[in-house]
C-alpha cells in the first residue's frame, strides 16, 4: 500500500476513530495512489493509524476502511461487512415489513455505500472513490447476503462529482420486476427505483409514518412535500378527516394517488395539489386556511455546512408559515434531512419561526430514523434526519 503521512497534531480525529481525513491534514504521500486505492495512514511519528480509500479529487482525501493493521481490505473484507450489516437488519424484515436500509455507509464500516431493500430488489448507491473501486464485490456480497432477485444501481447523487466520478444507473444484477412494492405493516407502496428520489422512497421515515398515522385521527391534515404519498397514505389510513397533499412533481403526485388507491383507502377527503410549497403556503395563509396537523418534510436544503445560511432561511420560512396555518392545539411535524443543519440549530430555527409567527408552542416529541439507519458514535455526521413534533397552545 501507498503510505500517507499526516501533519503533526492532525491525527486526533483518527485516534478518536473518526473515519475521515481531510486534505489539509496530510503532510505527504508515498507515490501516486489511484482513485479508490487502499492506502496506509500514518501519524507524523510513523505510527500506523488506519487503512483507507484514497480520493484524490475530494477534500475528504481518505476514508477509513479499518483501524486494524492486521485486516486486509479485499473481497472477504467487503463481504464480511455487508453480511454483518444485513444480519443486523434481520429483525426489521418479515412478511409484513419488506423494506429497510441494509447498509448505512460509515455507520456500517462501508464508507460511501448505501443499500436499500424493497422486497426482492436491493438498490445500491456508491458515493465515493473507495466504494466505486469495490463495486463488483459490493454487489456480489449483497446478492449473497440477501438472496435478492435483483440489484439496481442508483449512483447518481451529486456528491459523486466531488469525487471525480460520473453518475451511473442501471441493473447491476438480475432483472427488475415489472412492479417493485414495499410493505409496511398493512400498508403498501409502489416504488420507482429507476427515477424516484434517493433510492426510490424515504425508508428513514418508516417509524415516523407510523407515528403520523397514530396522530391523524379526526384531524384536517396538510402534507407538504408529499412526494409519493408516504405520510398522506399513513394519515388517511389513520382516520384523518381530510388531507391536502402538496408537491411540485406531477409524477410524484400521480404515484401518490396510485399508492392511495392500491391500499383501498377512500381518498374523497384528500386533495392533491401540484404546486411550489413555499408559494402555496402563502396562498393558504392569505385565504385563512387552517389545519390540525401539518407535516413539513422538505428535500435537503443544506447538503453541506456552506449551504447552512441559505437553508436556515428556507426552513424558517416554511415553519413560520406552517405555524400560522396551525389551529390552536394543533400539531406540526417538521423535519430536516440536511446534514449541514444540526439538531440544535434546527430547533433554534423552529423556535425563531414560532416567535415571528406569534405562536405559543412547545416541543412534545422528536423524530429520528429507525434502527436501520444507525448513527455510529464515532461518526455523528450520520445523524442527518431530525424532526420535531410541536404543539401550538390552545
Amino acid at each position: 500500500m501507498h503510505r500517507v503521512t499526516l501533519q503533526a497534531g492532525r491525527d486526533k480525529s483518527l485516534r478518536l476513530k473518526h473515519p475521515w481525513v481531510f486534505s489539509g491534514a496530510i503532510a505527504g504521500v508515498d507515490g501516486s495512489p489511484a482513485s479508490g486505492e487502499t492506502v496506509a495512514l500514518h501519524a507524523a511519528d510513523g505510527q500506523f493509524m488506519a487503512t483507507a480509500a484514497w480520493s484524490p479529487s475530494s477534500s475528504i482525501r481518505a476514508r477509513v476502511w479499518s483501524f486494524d493493521a492486521r485486516e486486509a481490505i479485499d473481497d472477504a473484507f467487503v463481504a464480511g461487512r455487508v453480511r454483518a450489516a444485513v444480519a443486523a437488519r434481520k429483525p426489521m424484515l418479515d412478511a409484513a415489513h419488506t423494506g429497510c436500509r441494509l447498509v448505512h455507509a460509515e455507520s456500517d464500516g462501508l464508507p460511501g455505500v448505501i443499500a436499500d431493500r424493497y422486497g426482492e430488489v436491493v438498490v445500491v448507491q456508491l458515493h465515493n472513490a473507495g466504494a466505486e473501486a469495490w463495486r463488483d464485490s459490493i454487489v456480489a456480497a449483497l446478492v449473497e447476503a440477501t438472496g435478492c432477485a435483483a440489484v439496481y444501481e442508483r449512483s447518481d447523487a451529486e456528491v459523486r462529482a466531488l469525487e471525480g466520478l460520473p453518475p451511473r444507473t442501471g441493473a447491476a444484477y438480475g432483472t427488475l420486476p415489472d412492479r417493485v412494492r414495499l410493505l409496511e405493516g398493512d400498508l403498501s407502496y409502489d416504488i420507482d427505483v429507476v427515477a424516484g428520489q434517493k433510492t426510490g422512497f424515504f425508508l428513514d421515515q418508516r417509524e415516523n409514518r407510523r407515528r403520523i398515522r397514530a396522530l391523524a385521527s379526526g384531524r384536517d391534515v396538510l402534507d407538504c412535500f408529499c412526494y409519493t404519498g408516504g405520510f398522506t397514505v399513513a394519515a388517511l389510513a389513520g382516520g384523518a378527516q381530510s388531507v391536502l397533499a402538496i408537491d411540485s412533481s406531477a409524477d410524484a403526485l400521480a404515484q401518490a394517488r396510485r399508492n392511495t388507491a392500491q391500499n383501498e383507502i377512500d381518498d374523497t377527503s384528500c386533495a392533491w395539489r401540484e404546486a411550489d410549497v413555499f408559494a402555496e403556503l402563502r396562498k393558504l395563509r392569505d385565504s385563512a386556511k387552517t389545519f390540525d396537523l401539518i407535516v413539513l418534510d422538505p428535500p435537503k436544503f443544506a447538503p453541506t455546512a456552506r449551504h447552512m445560511e441559505k437553508a436556515a432561511r428556507a426552513y424558517k420560512d416554511i415553519n413560520l408559515l406552517a405555524l400560522k396555518l396551525l389551529r390552536p392545539g394543533g400539531l406540526l411535524a417538521t423535519f430536516s434531512c440536511s446534514g449541514g443543519i444540526s439538531a440544535e440549530l434546527f430547533q433554534k430555527i423552529v423556535a425563531g419561526a414560532a416567535l415571528d409567527a406569534a405562536a405559543d408552542a412547545a416541543i412534545v416529541g422528536r423524530f429520528s430514523p429507525g434502527a436501520d439507519h444507525p448513527i455510529a458514535l464515532n461518526f455523528p455526521e450520520a445523524d442527518y434526519l431530525k424532526g420535531l413534533l410541536v404543539r401550538k397552545k390552545a
